[in-house]
């Protein structure tokens, strides 16, 4: 029987594909950009052997839980240790035994909760909290959290289901509005939240809904690791037949900046300079520190050199450009990055691996940066054959701006 492995991307709530209209929430998480189910499923349909498939760029995982889902080994790996959490919670396999368990837990939470009978969790350090929260909001979040603590051990199953729950609480009670590319604040006229009551059910709901998609469980689970996409052999084992996945855009797009609250809840950042440097080690980082940091960096030696981005680094760095040189820099030192991990990348590739970087080109200053093609010069420069580029989908309104699938194939 031929497997909707789109549908059960879905059920293990894929943020997307599942958007909750009455509480704005994007499945578990919402991250931007994303390259959707239905592009990995149409990927991963074309092998019916099993394969060996990496991810350098885990996401929310959905490559590695396809893979799992069809029975191909699936490795992920991310620079963010909360993305890797949410990764191995995301392809984990559960018994019928825990599915029971978190649902008596989650009872038992509300209770506590509802009676107001336990210490809440100290307010995590977020810059300008009530901002994201209201009062009651946050004291209640504050409760629910503790209450997840007393309620289930540290590193189990149950706590990783419960936190993915709260991860959802979190946002549906905040005042953060994701209706567009980046997150956003809701204006005062809109900032009234709902009594205590309401989001105790909106805890419920969110439960239900991340257990009823843990009851459908993957083939296989996924190997989700910790570490650096430019320094891929120290990650990871063996070679791979198949490589998915869509690295940051070269858009100044921060996903430390989108998720900020579900790290500091969960413990994963204490502070803002923590963040920033996070953010300066992954591809593409620009929060706190690393905008700074642009304006004094240089270019290694050995680097990456194409006509087509030297002539869009002049443009964007022409003086007439307010900021123009440190947004040069940025993309510069972005496809450096992406030149690293590419040749990181060599050493676990098997023969005839085929590879599919989805990406998406970007504008600075009204200069069209064709990310694409700097990708397919790159992975020429390489030694790599079969470079194709197909455009996928428009990415917003702006009619030069796509998405698209940047595929090759490794010498046998």
């Amino acid at each position: 029987m031929k497997v909707d492995v789109a549908q059960k991307l879905r059920q293990r709530a894929d943020y997307t594909q599942k958007f909750n209209a009455n509480t704005g929430r994007h499945g578990w998480l919402r991250l931007t950009p994303a390259y959707s189910v239905k592009i990995v499923e149409e990927l991963m349909g074309r092998y019916e052997k099993p394969q060996r498939v990496l991810d350098p760029f885990c996401g929310t995982a959905t490559t590695a839980l396809s893979a799992a889902y069809r029975g191909h080994e699936g490795v992920t790996t991310d620079i963010n240790p909360f993305l890797v959490w949410l990764g191995k919670a995301k392809t984990a396999q559960y018994s019928d035994a825990t599915i029971a368990s978190t649902h008596r837990i989650c009872a038992r939470i509300i209770d506590i909760t509802r009676r107001d009978v336990i210490k809440p969790v100290e307010t995590p350090p977020i810059y300008n909290i009530n901002r994201w929260w209201c009062r009651e909001s946050l004291h209640f979040l504050r409760r629910l959290r503790a209450g997840i603590e007393s309620e289930s051990e540290d590193q189990s199953p149950e706590r990783d289901l419960l936190l993915v729950g709260f991860c959802r609480a979190l946002i549906g009670a905040s005042n953060a509005a994701f209706n567009h590319q980046s997150m956003s604040f809701k204006q005062d006229a809109q900032l009234r939240i709902p009594l205590n009551a309401d989001l105790e059910n909106m805890f419920i709901n969110d439960m239900r809904f991340v257990l009823d998609g843990a009851e459908d469980n993957p083939h296989k689970t996924g190997n989700v690791l910790l570490g650096d996409a430019k320094m891929l052999p120290e990650v990871v084992d063996g070679s791979f037949d198949l490589i998915i996945t869509s690295p940051p855009y070269a858009n100044r797009m921060s996903y430390i900046r989108e998720l900020r609250p579900y790290m500091y809840w969960l413990g994963f950042l204490g502070n803002g300079h923590d963040a920033g440097e996070l953010d300066w080690s992954a591809i593409g980082g620009t929060w706190g520190v690393a905008t700074s940091r642009l304006n004094d960096w240089k270019q290694p030696k050995n680097v990456f050199m194409h006509p087509l981005l030297n002539a869009s680094l002049s443009k964007i760095a022409h003086r007439e450009n307010k900021n123009g040189r440190v947004l040069a820099n940025y993309v510069a030192k972005y496809f450096s990055d992406i030149w690293e991990h590419l040749n990181s990348l060599l050493p676990i590739l098997g023969r005839g691996s085929e590879l599919h970087y989805i990406v998406g080109n970007s504008t600075f200053y009204g200069v069209l940066l064709s990310v694409e093609k700097i990708y397919e010069a790159m992975l020429s420069s390489l030694g790599f054959e079969n470079i194709q580029c197909c455009a996928i989908r428009k990415r917003n309104s702006k009619k030069e701006l796509f998405e698209f699938d940047v595929s090759a194939r490794w010498p046998n």
